[in-house]
């Protein structure tokens, strides 16, 4: 690989008439239809029939969507079905562009802070409500319909309580718990002027590769099929003919339809290869029990069946889930699902449309498919008949939601938000999805009395416990200070031990002073959400040991120990199982930590306050180089089975796990280059010209990249050719910490290649410029700037580069890709 960038910065002539290329294919007119293979073809009389309640559809709502409709323009009925990003609309934009709906994608929030006050949230919904009302004097104004991925609680707001993901849930096996848990994230978006949540989740995962597994309830299709009506009622409360559901309630979404858990190796957004037979009796479980219950909006899933995407696929959204399933609301896609499509861009898409797709979740480029789409009407590459029916649907939801019968009663009673019944629900939830696989001993539970050693860096550690798509995307960088009505493990460990008269000390490292009676260490993944969460290998730590070395240690001391796994989802922990005495899978349980205290912790005299209930709905693997396979299929061979679970009734002693992980798979992260101190495999440091690179300590012993220019040249990390389009569709930005040693007096750019003479770059020299020498910075630029100046995500070799043509001297101490927080740039 070659970095071109020697070149004057900006400069990138392919890459200028790549873009030229892409932005004249932009103007052809894309297919109205989809050709759809045939074994991607769904056949609806093998489906299973249900229906949305005729609640949904009573006349008296459909007579006022008819008077509504004869009144409306073609761009107020194209605007309908449009979603965009609230960080790219503003409420004086509806004038023009009057879109049907708003979203907060993962990592966005007003001002662009995750972790403002909630009142920031009311406020600005509520300009974007009065933009609306002053909209149309020849009809009543159409309210918005403001989407958020509240998925375990309404987990982007600051203060809210957080209930244990969904792995966890369903280790519950208790669908009125769930029904509760919805009531409760109900309410809590809705003081803040939320009125949609994109859930509930009714994947059926397969394959815990994926990183998206800890979003299903279940690796079997009875948990989400017994689930899903009763998450449905409690998000939106019984639909009634004639009435909008309560002010305390919000509009759900099933999703993501469907088979996104059912993918070739995990992969998220990638191919479910399945029979028919298998896509509906597996993975479309939930989904009418969901329908017949009145969820009100379906999410199409970024993944296909059979090697079509299910957003262009018209035999699953029409024929099956309108058809056959009887499915009268609207089918909202993800997140610009559509641009994903064959002869489609993110901006104009009319065949998704055609597929049956209501509306459109564009968070950029809204305003270009808007235009685009109201033309393909015009010239009936859309049929007006299909855009009456996206629009009927939509209008149906926000009719039923209430939206345009009252202003929302409890919007602004933010005291709602961690209210203390909501607290003690998910705490509840916390003791009935603890799994206990191992109590040797009998170490468990610990008397009241007892001196305990807390340790591990879960163990006071909300945002660690907390998991993904918490206050951000991808969960990442949470303290306990941003969770006010939180309680770590440790504290609610220590409250349970002091209330008994026995105590309890932290130390994340386990060192000691007074032995204690028996150790606590709480460990386990770092937070993630999709696809970067994806794993190659289901061993945990492979390579580094260091919390299998912290239970260890505690054991060679003479201490007993109780290991606490925080986790998305079952790895491989044998070694782990093995070091420690008992072995508790606690999933990821939110801010209500105390509850894993609850069933740990016994009273002074040793009797158990609460016993284990949880029961694995997924199956854990016996070694880490494949999946355990799943009941009754040949082969299936589990380390513990699906339905496992010990209790305090029915004490086990279990015998020593095989510790041969099998084949170990060598890691290959596309999203992270260069850190803590390694370059990470397969990427490799590459010079041209006059550039050196060398190992220096950064900030801490040889954790640093030093590069320098004493002339002309480049500096990359490059790979065998590998693929970022997944990444290119998220909220990602290429993220590096340095510190400027020689500030740089001539140009400098930044360029991402994809091959001998095929790059994107841009000018980064006043970024470097005006960092001042010695001063450590992190900054972020968007992976889609690149996108848009005409590289091609498909076959990146080196997804980070620096040319410079003069002196100029940088160290780094880490280059990934990361979540964008709101302060990545895209320099012009």
């Amino acid at each position: 690989m070659v970095l071109s960038s020697l070149s004057p910065p900006g400069s990138c002539a392919l890459g200028a008439l790549l873009m030229g290329f892409l932005a004249s294919s932009a103007l052809a007119a894309a297919p109205a239809t989809f050709t759809i293979p045939a074994e991607a073809v769904a056949h609806p009389d093998l489906w299973p029939k249900a229906h949305s309640p005729v609640a949904l559809t009573d006349a008296r709502t459909e007579r006022r969507i008819d008077a509504l409709m004869s009144a409306m323009s073609l761009e107020e009925k194209v605007g309908q079905t449009i979603q965009a990003d609230l960080t790219s609309l503003r409420p004086e934009d509806l004038a023009r562009y009057p879109v049907g709906s708003i979203l907060a994608g993962g990592n966005d929030a007003p001002r662009g802070d995750n972790r403002g006050p909630a009142s920031d949230w009311l406020d600005l919904i509520r300009r974007f409500d009065a933009a609306t009302a002053r909209m149309n004097a020849r009809h009543e104004p159409i309210p918005l319909l403001v989407g958020i991925d509240a998925v375990h609680g309404h987990n982007k707001i600051r203060g809210a309580t957080l209930f244990p993901h969904n792995v966890g849930l369903g280790a519950t096996r208790d669908p009125d718990l769930i029904r509760r848990i919805g009531e409760a994230t109900a309410e809590e978006a809705a003081v803040t002027g939320v009125n949609w949540t994109f859930g509930p989740t009714l994947a059926t995962p397969r394959d815990i590769h994926w990183g998206r597994s800890y979003e299903g309830y279940g690796e079997e299709p009875e948990i989400p099929a017994a689930y899903a009506g009763p998450m449905t009622v409690g998000l939106q409360g019984e639909l009634k003919p004639g009435a909008p559901i309560a002010p305390d309630h919000i509009v759900g979404s099933a999703k993501h339809f469907l088979a996104d858990g059912g993918t070739l190796g995990g992969k998220d957004q990638g191919d479910a290869r399945l029979s028919e037979q298998e896509l509906i009796r597996v993975h479309n479980g939930g989904y009418p029990p969901a329908l017949d219950a009145g969820i009100m909006t379906v999410m199409a899933s970024f993944s296909s069946w059979n090697g079509l995407k299910n957003t262009a696929n018209s035999t699953l959204l029409t024929d099956v889930l309108k058809g056959r399933m009887g499915f009268e609301g609207f089918v909202v896609g993800d997140w610009n699902a559509h641009g994903q499509l064959p002869g489609c861009s993110v901006g104009d898409c009319p065949a998704a449309l055609n597929a049956g797709l209501d509306m459109y979740m564009v968070p950029e480029a809204w305003k270009t498919l808007f235009d685009n789409l109201v033309e393909e009407v015009r010239d009936g590459r859309v049929p007006m008949s299909r855009l009456d029916d996206a629009v009927r649907r939509i209008l149906r939801v926000k009719f039923k939601a209430g939206l345009f019968d009252r202003p929302s009663s409890v919007a602004g009673r933010l005291d709602r938000l961690g209210a203390p019944e909501h607290r003690a629900l998910a705490r509840r939830a916390v003791q009935e999805s603890l799994v206990l696989l191992k109590n040797n001993g009998s170490v468990l539970p610990i008397r009241g009395s007892a001196h305990v050693l807390v340790a591990g860096d879960g163990a006071d550690n909300i945002g660690k416990q907390s998991g993904g798509w918490t206050l951000n995307w991808q969960g990442a960088g949470n303290a306990n200070s941003d969770f006010p009505n939180g309680r770590s493990i440790f504290s609610g460990i220590k409250e349970a031990l002091e209330s008994a008269g026995g105590s309890a000390v932290l130390s994340r490292d386990g060192s000691w002073s007074a032995r204690p009676d028996v150790a606590i260490v709480v460990f386990g993944e770092e937070p993630y959400a999709e696809f970067q969460g994806d794993i190659t290998s289901l061993e945990y730590q492979p390579g580094d040991k260091r919390d299998l070395a912290l239970i260890k240690r505690l054991k060679n001391q003479g201490v007993p120990v109780v290991a606490v796994f925080l986790s998305g989802r079952p790895l491989w922990v044998n070694p782990e199982i093995n070091a420690a005495d008992a072995f508790v899978a606690a999933w990821l349980p939110g801010t209500e930590g105390e509850g894993v205290a609850d069933v740990l912790v016994a009273d002074a005299a040793g009797k158990a306050r609460h016993d284990f209930r949880g029961r694995l709905s997924f199956s854990w693997p016996k070694r880490a180089d494949r999946i355990p396979g799943h009941r009754g299929e040949p082969g299936y061979d589990p380390q513990f089975a699906y339905g496992y679970g010990l209790d305090y009734a029915h004490p086990l002693e279990l015998g020593v796990l095989s510790e041969d992980p099998g084949a170990r798979t060598p890691p290959h992260n596309v999203e992270r280059y260069f850190v803590d101190g390694r370059v990470r495999a397969p990427f490799a440091p590459e010079t041209l010209g006059d550039v050196t690179v060398s190992k220096v300590d950064g900030d801490a012993q040889e954790n640093g990249l030093n590069v320098i220019w004493r002339g002309k040249g480049s500096f990359a990390f490059s790979a065998p050719p590998f693929d970022l389009t997944r990444q290119a569709t998220g909220e990602l930005a290429v993220q590096f910490r340095y510190r400027v040693e020689v500030a740089p007096k001539t140009p400098v750019s930044m360029a991402l290649a994809c091959g001998d003479q095929c790059e994107a770059t841009v000018d980064v020299t006043r970024l470097f410029a005006a960092a001042r020498p010695g001063e450590w910075r992190t900054d972020q630029i968007t992976l889609n700037c690149f996108g848009k100046r005409g590289l091609d995500f498909a076959k990146v070799t080196a997804p980070f580069g620096l040319a410079a043509s003069g002196p100029f001297s940088i160290t780094f101490t880490e280059v990934r890709l990361a979540p964008n927080e709101g302060q990545a740039i895209c320099p012009r």
